[in-house]
């Protein structure tokens, strides 16, 4: 089965040739006059993976002109360039949980979690993706109390930490939820162990030992890119 994922254009190299060593096709985003300048290259803008793992199903955007063999194809544009109407697809799913801004989901999204049967989470955060890295099915990492709080609620382990310390080029900041995404390491037979990658330097993080610890006592190896900061791409989808 080929093994996409997806990428802003924008991307860095290493990044690129991180992911195609790793055995990935990479497919690039890009859009313009949808949402925010600034974001219309973030795939989680655009595309919602249902799962942790690599054959987990994707939720397009019908604006989105990609391909994917697992593409589910969206009946209505959902998305412009306020907020919410740029977060229809900016969910997390873990596979067991899906987490999000439930009135701002997407339709054809929240059928498609509905149909899998996955439990909803509902927060007041409505970039909820970029606000969320995705380690299990049950264990995710924020910055943000109004994710974590009700997550806990729920049943999932929950990483609180300090926000910021994520470039986000035309912003503020960024996201760290957007700097990062699972992956699986060859092991010479096929895809191996799972792991966690970072667009970017984790040790410039004031959390990186307990953000490794977290990732690690649950199984999953750390990938980091030390040549530049942390930088927000919208997922590693």
């Amino acid at each position: 089965m080929k093994r996409v994922k997806y990428i802003s254009k924008e991307a860095n190299e290493r990044l690129v040739t991180l992911l195609r060593d790793l055995g990935y096709d990479v497919v690039f985003v890009a859009t313009k006059g949808v949402v925010a300048d600034g974001l219309s290259c973030h795939p989680d803008m655009f595309l919602c993976r249902l799962g942790v793992e690599d054959d987990a199903e994707v939720v397009f955007a019908p604006e989105f002109n990609g391909s994917s063999d697992n593409r589910f194809a969206g009946s209505s544009g959902q998305l412009s360039r306020t907020y919410p109407a740029d977060v229809a697809y900016n969910a997390a799913c873990t596979g067991r949980f899906f987490i999000h801004a439930l009135d701002y989901t997407a339709p054809e999204l929240r059928a498609r979690a509905e149909g899998l049967g996955l439990t909803f989470i509902n927060v007041r955060q409505g970039y909820t993706k970029c606000s969320t890295v995705i380690v299990d099915e049950r264990s995710i990492i924020t910055y943000d109390k109004g994710i974590a709080l009700p997550c806990g609620r729920a049943g999932m382990d929950v990483l609180l930490v300090t926000p910021g310390h994520v470039r986000l080029p035309g912003y503020d900041t960024g996201f760290l939820g957007g700097a990062t995404g699972r992956v699986r390491l060859p092991d010479g037979q096929g895809p191996g162990r799972a792991a966690v990658l970072f667009n970017g330097n984790l040790d410039a993080h004031p959390d990186a030992d307990q953000i490794r610890d977290f990732i690690q006592s649950r199984g999953l190896e750390v990938i980091t890119i030390p040549d530049y900061p942390l930088t927000d791409i919208g997922s590693i989808v």
